[in-house]
């Protein structure tokens, strides 16, 4: 690797982290991050955001780098409303439930692993077919993990990635654009866009964790408000996207624009 284009590929990593700071970023995990009681759970979902977030932004970008895939700026706005639309569905999801006051399961609740102490996550156990013994290795994630997976549920993992995605989709054009201006050549651009993603992956982790803090005290007084906490993040997304639908719409013209190439 060549001396100048280490220094790119860091910065990618470092302007991932920054990227996942984004208010539209932190808004939209914090409404699924309401729903958690656990610091691992709530990491977690910045996990899963990431990767999502990663796969479209390094998809996409690599089209427009390698491929010369053009995105007009009415494309690229349209998909910012997409964002905008998310987060209005988002918080409307997170008032309704903090209304109903649902909360997820407990995790005492929860079905657990057999345990296997402190044994090698890889391991195998031996059973017999009539006079043949023999062994079918298998993997057993550490019981942290597997507990903090099931305190996120399959259902809280899946809505984070694909509100990464759909971040990932709308910013897709702004950051391949960043590389292009950056790093000449598809093998770094691609490394920077991968490095981009790790950064965006470790900085929502961190984000959602301390995020997840309020929800996972156990102090009375926190109980009590947790259900306010989870109905204020409900309340901050809806009003964010309308506040979004707005700047986009009317703002940057994307609804005129959307009116002068409709049929007359």
């Amino acid at each position: 690797m060549s001396e100048p284009l280490l220094p790119a590929l860091l910065l990618g990593l470092l302007f991932g982290i920054q990227h996942a700071t984004d208010a539209d970023h932190v808004i939209a995990v914090a409404t699924i991050v309401a729903r958690t009681r656990r610091f691992s759970a709530g990491a977690l979902v910045g996990a899963f955001w990431g990767v999502g977030h990663t796969v479209t932004i390094t998809a996409v970008g690599i089209a427009i780098i390698g491929f010369h895939v053009a995105l007009s700026p009415r494309v690229a706005l349209s998909l910012e409303l997409v964002v905008a639309v998310m987060l209005i569905v988002l918080g409307i999801l997170r008032i309704v439930e903090s209304l109903r006051d649902s909360d997820p399961v407990p995790v005492a609740h929860l079905s657990e692993p057999h345990p296997h102490h402190a044994g090698p996550a890889l391991h195998s156990h031996p059973h017999a077919h009539g006079d043949v013994v023999h062994r079918h290795p298998h993997v057993h994630p550490p019981a942290r993990l597997l507990l903090a997976l099931q305190t996120v549920g399959p259902k809280q993992a899946l809505r984070s990635a694909l509100v990464g995605l759909v971040h990932g989709l709308a910013g897709s054009a702004a950051v391949a654009l960043l590389v292009l201006s950056t790093i000449h050549g598809h093998a770094g651009a691609i490394g920077y866009l991968l490095l981009f993603g790790a950064g965006t992956i470790l900085g929502m982790t961190v984000i959602t964790g301390l995020l997840s803090l309020p929800f996972t005290m156990s102090a009375p007084r926190m109980q009590r408000g947790r259900r306010t906490l989870a109905l204020a993040t409900g309340v901050l997304s809806l009003a964010f996207g309308l506040y979004l639908v707005f700047q986009i719409g009317f703002a940057d013209g994307l609804f005129r624009s959307l009116v002068a190439v409709g049929p007359r």
